[in-house]
């Protein structure tokens, strides 16, 4: 008979339960020590592990031959709990049996002396649902049952239990397991079970599971049936995921108020099999994971998101489009619309394409978020406009190409008389030591008031010293050196270089010709990955 991978893996001992140390640690403890406790209440989110914690407590109890805090799993009160027929073991769903009665019930059995192990030990799951009537019944002997018995309680919803049956318990509270922990005991079962899993398919599964293990091992075996390899685009086909290029291409399309994008990608996700409501949630997701990144030092970031390197790549250079104001507006408006989207799902597709068109033009929101947005875009190009010349020089018609290559050699040759390039021909200082800087943000900020700079500063390399004082950009040729060494474009990225919190005000900027690592859109990376 075929048994569900989450009861056939559900851990025996102490020790096998993943990620709740915090709990298991003080149980083993008062095992090991025979200190326990005459009542025990379980809280946490599902599938952390609260009833196979109590299972393995009431062994515990009961057990013969204790191994250093552990039931030994072979004696017969081990075995007779592990395969369910100890009479002295009760479990009762109180979502089921909620009334006083069965509670009045358990308060007249409590007398009788257990009739085959050491204690008696009632599990009362989802304890929050039992009846005023009946935690009223349950107070006096939970607070002094007899010495057989204990009694262990577990509920997801801590907040609805009295007080007064809180304070007469020794509570644990279980965590939401980390992702990394689920994803390796996935990896465990898959080997003893003979499956193909992948490593990243393990990490989506786990991500998707959001801190439950039992969630995590079903799904696992719902994306192994029919004997699949477990691969993350077999994960993304049977649980409607999305999967993060089409989030990062919502992002680039709503930074570029690309309406055609942003219409293709709803139109694709309608006429798949993924829900515009699964895909809207992992939006939001994003969404938040792109905060993260704006708020949070590259060190800090791993421990609040659960992504590859090349994911978080591609996060990243999604969030530098966005100010931190503006991506609290478009929290605001996905929020709204999945709460439209749930409560009139037969618009979903107008909804998302509606929420879409308002992220990428502010201008068409008045809320207060939406203005203060708007502000800091303003503010940017203020900053930009006051870097740049007072005045441009008229536009003038289009010459025949031997004057054109006569002008710009003459350009050349007189930029090569300012100070600024006699500054870059002088000796070279002593050497220093020297950071790589990505100029993705760099160049994102002046694409708009000097493009032409923009397209050249991405194809660039950049390294900063440690004082942000000196910037050095290595660029592959000479008509590329000769655009960046104008003074407009000298003082458009001094502008953008201090604006993101790169260099100091007054940084020395040198621009010079030299070998260039090709470069890769942030997405390419990710498909090779």
């Amino acid at each position: 008979m075929h048994q569900a991978l989450y009861r056939k893996y559900r851990p025996r001992t102490f020790d096998d339960v993943c990620g709740e140390d915090h709990v298991t640690s003080v149980l083993k403890y008062e095992a090991r020590e025979s200190r326990f406790s005459h009542a025990y209440l379980f809280c946490g989110p599902r599938g952390t592990g609260k009833t196979t914690c109590a299972k393995i407590l009431a062994k515990a109890l009961n057990c013969e031959s204790p191994i250093d805090g552990d039931p030994c799993g072979k004696c017969f009160a081990c075995t007779s709990i592990d395969e369910g027929r100890a009479t002295d073991v009760l479990e009762m769903d109180a979502a089921s049996n909620n009334g006083v009665d069965y509670i009045r019930d358990i308060r007249d059995e409590v007398n009788y002396t257990p009739s085959s192990l050491k204690k008696r030990v009632y599990i009362i799951d989802e304890v929050h649902m039992l009846s005023v009537s009946a935690f009223n019944a349950l107070l006096k002997t939970l607070e002094e049952p007899p010495e057989h018995v204990v009694f262990i309680l577990a509920t997801t919803e801590f907040h609805k239990l009295p007080a007064t049956i809180v304070s007469r318990c020794q509570r644990f509270d279980f965590r939401r397991i980390k992702a990394d922990v689920i994803a390796d005991r996935l990896m465990y079962i898959a080997k003893a079970e003979g499956l193909v899993l992948d490593e990243n398919a393990a990490k989506t599964i786990a991500k998707q599971a959001q801190g439950g293990m039992r969630d995590a091992i079903s799904l696992f075996e719902l994306c192994s049936a029919g004997g699949h390899d477990v691969t993350p685009e077999h994960v993304s086909e049977v649980l409607g995921l999305t999967g993060i290029e089409i989030l990062y291409k919502t992002a680039v399309a709503v930074a570029k108020n690309d309406a055609g994008a942003m219409f293709k990608i709803i139109s694709t996700v309608d006429s798949s099999s993924k829900d515009i409501s699964v895909y809207w949630s992992e939006l939001i997701g994003f969404w938040r994971d792109m905060l993260v990144i704006k708020y949070l030092s590259e060190g800090d970031r791993a421990d609040y998101l659960d992504l590859t390197e090349p994911e978080m790549r591609l996060l990243a250079d999604a969030s530098r489009r966005f100010t931190a104001e503006t991506l609290t507006h478009h929290f605001e408006l996905l929020d709204e619309a999945l709460r439209e989207m749930t409560r009139l799902p037969q618009t979903k597709r107008l909804i998302s394409e509606l929420t879409l068109i308002k992220m990428s033009d502010n201008s068409l929101d008045t809320t207060t978020s939406s203005l203060l947005a708007r502000i800091s875009e303003l503010e940017e190009k203020v900053s930009l406009l006051e870097s740049s010349p007072r005045a441009s020089a008229p536009a003038k018609t289009v010459e025949a190409p031997v004057e054109i290559s006569k002008k710009a050699d003459k350009q050349a040759s007189e930029i090569q008389k300012t100070p600024v390039e006699e500054t870059k021909s002088a000796e070279p200082a002593p050497e220093k030591s020297m950071n790589p800087v990505d100029l993705s943000d760099v160049a994102e900020r002046i694409s708009e008031k000097n493009p032409s700079v923009s397209g050249f500063l991405i194809e660039c390399d950049c390294f900063s010293d440690e004082g942000g004082n000196e910037i050095l950009i290595k660029v592959p040729n000479n008509f590329a050196k000769m655009m960046l060494s104008t003074e407009s474009a000298m003082q458009s990225m001094q502008s953008a270089f201090r604006m993101c919190g790169i260099t100091q005000p007054g940084a020395v900027i040198t621009v010079e010709v030299g070998e260039v690592a090709k470069k890769k859109p942030a997405i390419d990376e990710l498909e090779e990955f």
